[in-house]
């Protein structure tokens, strides 16, 4: 997936910066930047996307010539015993 990199030296640096020690700082920015990969990744891409919206178009139309098929009998019956 495509996007913007957690930048975890900077996110170090401003965690020294604040006042942690190297470890620490270190420990953190990796904690997050797997928190942030773990995230991106269950995120939909523009393919996932047009892939559902084919599959609700094509359920849809199914459904759609379905009824019209449906509703063509019934009004055949009811001319047929009317």
């Amino acid at each position: 997936m495509n996007g913007t990199a957690f930048d975890t030296l900077a996110a170090a640096r401003a965690l020294r910066d604040a006042g942690f020690e190297d470890r620490q700082a270190e420990a953190v920015a990796g904690i997050v930047r797997h928190a942030v990969d773990a995230d991106r990744d269950k995120l939909a891409t523009k393919a996932d996307l047009a892939t559902l919206r084919a599959d609700i178009y094509r359920a849809l139309w199914t459904q759609g010539a379905g009824l019209v098929a449906v509703m063509t009998a019934l009004t055949a019956a009811f001319k047929l015993f009317a």
